[in-house]
């Protein structure tokens, strides 16, 4: 069972106050849930401190271990001075708080390293791991690992740009083509569904300037106008990343329940599509799936740093839809 936010800290504040506390929690939900403010709470509470965020403040007992390389993996060398660090005698009162996140992301290599201080945690110590996909953490992190899933925020119902993604992919679970051509043309469908997705932000947005052109043109001067024309550009570009990024973030989440399959757990993110993620799933060995998911990550990141959108998501379909 999920816990909200709020009740999961509460979970935690009486293990605290009883002195029950694990030495290691898997603090896992989809993205939005609230990991990182779930971790900064309890790295507050044990430590005393007033309400702060631990990842912002670089505040004194607490390490920090995230994706950094180019790869977006978590290294070795990461995981190294994570545990040098919780070697260090803890402050008066206080406890070592490592966090993880995005702990889903660690290399072999970091992972068996990790798997260490998950065996012998130093004394004083709390260790967090942070994941929106657990399930491709090694079973030999997570049985080490107190559980503590969040439920998934209320959101907006899907747009119908998202509807038309999923039913886009369950078309390519059960096309007779899976190679090239077939990841190819799923790029282009998606690219129309961007282009409409622009379109429409743009015709509201035109629409909404010439109101106020009508409302104010007597009552402003020019240079107004001219503000305003930049503002809704801006607004334009700034609506159409957020709607862009659900898309990919449909993506995300097709894969991950492709590995939920491959893995015979139930919960599902797109339940409409489940047939179809588990006839992928027995295509695919869980590396070819994994292997898949990191390209979605790199994808999202390729985006957020503005390469060339067309080329992004034609070389990275090709890598995730070509069977």
């Amino acid at each position: 069972m999920a816990f909200s936010p709020d009740a999961a800290f509460s979970y935690l504040q009486r293990a605290h106050d009883q002195h029950r506390l694990a030495h290691a929690y898997l603090i896992s939900g989809a993205v939005g849930a609230g990991k990182r403010r779930l971790a900064s709470r309890l790295a507050n509470l044990v430590n005393g401190t007033d309400e702060q965020d631990v990842f912002a403040s670089g505040a004194a007992g607490i390490y920090l271990a995230e994706p950094e390389s180019k790869s977006r993996r978590i290294v070795i060398d990461q995981i190294r001075a994570l545990e040098h660090s919780l070697q260090m005698r803890a402050a008066a009162g206080r406890r070592k708080v490592a966090i993880v996140s995005d702990a889903d992301r660690l290399q072999t290599q970091a992972a068996n390293a990790f798997l260490k201080t998950l065996e012998e945690p130093p004394n004083d110590s709390l260790l967090l791991l942070l994941s929106s996909l657990p399930e491709a953490l090694p079973d030999t992190i997570l049985s080490r690992c107190l559980p503590i899933p969040l439920a998934r925020a209320q959101e907006a119902a899907p747009s119908q740009e998202e509807r038309e993604l999923v039913e886009l992919l369950r078309g390519t679970a059960a096309g007779p083509s899976s190679g090239v051509q077939a990841a190819y043309r799923l790029a282009q469908s998606l690219q129309r569904l961007l282009a409409g997705v622009k379109e429409a932000i743009q015709t509201e947005n035109a629409a909404a300037l010439k109101r106020e052109e009508v409302r104010y043109k007597n009552t402003t001067d020019g240079a107004w106008l001219d503000d305003r024309e930049d503002h809704f550009k801006a607004l334009n570009e700034s609506l159409y990343v957020q709607r862009r990024a659900r898309l990919v973030e449909v993506l995300y989440r097709w894969w991950s329940d492709v590995l939920r399959a491959s893995t015979g757990i139930d919960r599902r993110e797109l339940p409409t599509a489940a047939a179809e993620t588990q006839a992928i799933a027995a295509k695919l060995t869980m590396p070819e799936i994994l292997k898949r998911i990191r390209r979605v990550e790199e994808l999202r990141d390729h985006l957020g740093r503005n390469i060339q959108e067309a080329l992004a998501l034609e070389v990275a379909f090709l890598s995730i839809f070509r069977f």
